[in-house]
């Protein structure tokens, strides 16, 4: 019968959640890298055994992990993450500018295209590849020597590049988010970048319509459909249906526009869920009530999801890699709350029941699919 492992990173450490397909009983690991800052955790597509994970520590700075026996044992690999060429500034939130540096890896996407590919995002925004399984780094420096790198800004968690895809069919088109200066894409495998902000509106910056800025909190894509591209914004659901050329609202019927995480049925590409909260200021559901919506009309008509999630009283975060999809054919849906629960619907969404509670604070959820 085929499995399911669900890879969580948390405020102190990690842990790894297993189940069958039926996906109703789970077993919970002893934490990972305990008392680290475990921002990342994720899963090689095309290698089951190999992952790969980022912890992180006020003491000891950043280390890279991989594993190749599903998270049994663990070693470090590489930790070079040194920017090329010259280093450059950009922009602070006072509008002075800030020589680029290193904190720590937000975000690792094993490639789908060949088992060694891996990328980090990192803060300061930047983007860094290897192609030998984090045995050795380089930073894609198109992206962050971009014509418009002087004008970007940290965000309130950070000036993070967060967010990395991958074109499912054609390994030369990536995409990546940051926060706060937009989206870009690459057409040449990384090596040049255009910003895809048009449609984007932003109030907390002076122009509205400005080229970069944006707060960007997630994007997705279905490889059904690689060319629709789904968003969520500081403020704001977003849609494009060109690859990200130009950008629509999709927010409809939400109770708020305000999220982290945004992610796409496996199955159906028209098929959406968020997890909206009240504000930019209060990182709560509205009325304290837990509650997925499911668009399955590619956003614009939204509806709530609450069966086996807490509706009153509730006043956790979920952050914009908590969220996460299995490939089962009842697609199983799970995500992370910073309250330290992790939750799993094994229908589509239609019902919902923690796997664990009482871990530290949820900072991203990935899920493997197992044969």
């Amino acid at each position: 019968m085929a499995g399911t492992r669900v890879l969580v990173g948390t405020r102190k450490g990690a842990f790894i959640l297993t189940s069958d397909e039926r996906r109703q009983e789970w077993t919970v690991s002893e934490p990972l890298f305990a008392g680290w800052e475990v921002y990342h955790v994720k899963g090689s597509p095309l290698d089951p055994d190999r992952i790969y994970a980022s912890q992180s520590g006020g003491w000891f700075g950043q280390v890279i992990q991989r594993s190749d026996d599903g998270g049994l044992t663990w070693r470090t690999v590489d930790n070079d993450f040194t920017y090329d060429g010259v280093p450059g500034e950009h922009q602070w939130y006072d509008g002075t500018l800030r020589p680029w540096s290193f904190t720590r890896v937000w975000h690792l996407e094993p490639s789908v295209h060949d088992a060694e590919t891996v990328y980090a995002g990192v803060e300061d925004a930047a983007l860094f590849r290897s192609t030998d399984g984090g045995t050795s780094w380089s930073e894609l420096s198109g992206l962050r020597q971009h014509d418009t790198g002087p004008q970007w800004q940290p965000g309130a968690g950070g000036m993070c590049l967060h967010t990395v895809l991958e074109h499912p069919t054609d390994p030369d088109r990536l995409y990546v988010a940051i926060s706060a200066a937009g989206v870009f894409r690459s057409t040449d495998g990384g090596g040049s970048w255009r910003p895809i902000n048009k449609g984007l509106r932003s109030s907390e910056i002076p122009d509205e319509d400005r080229e970069v800025g944006h707060c960007v909190h997630r994007i997705d894509l279905h490889p059904a459909k690689p060319d629709v591209l789904y968003m969520q914004k500081h403020w704001d659901v977003m849609r494009s249906d060109d690859g990200g050329d130009s950008w629509h609202e999709v927010s409809g019927n939400l109770p708020s526009d305000f999220g982290f995480p945004i992610a796409v049925h496996a199955h159906e590409p028209e098929t959406v869920y968020v997890v909206p909260i009240r504000s930019d200021e209060t990182h709560y559901p509205p009325d304290g009530r837990l509650r997925v919506y499911r668009s399955r009309t590619g956003g614009g008509t939204w509806e709530a999801l609450t069966r086996g999630l807490p509706q009153e009283h509730c006043y956790v975060n979920v952050l914009r890699d908590a969220m996460a999809v299995d490939r089962h054919p009842s697609c199983g849906i799970y995500f992370g709350t910073t309250g330290g629960q992790v939750y799993a619907s094994s229908d589509s969404g239609d019902t919902w029941a923690p796997i664990v509670r009482d871990l530290p604070a949820v900072l991203s959820v990935e899920v493997q699919t197992l044969a």
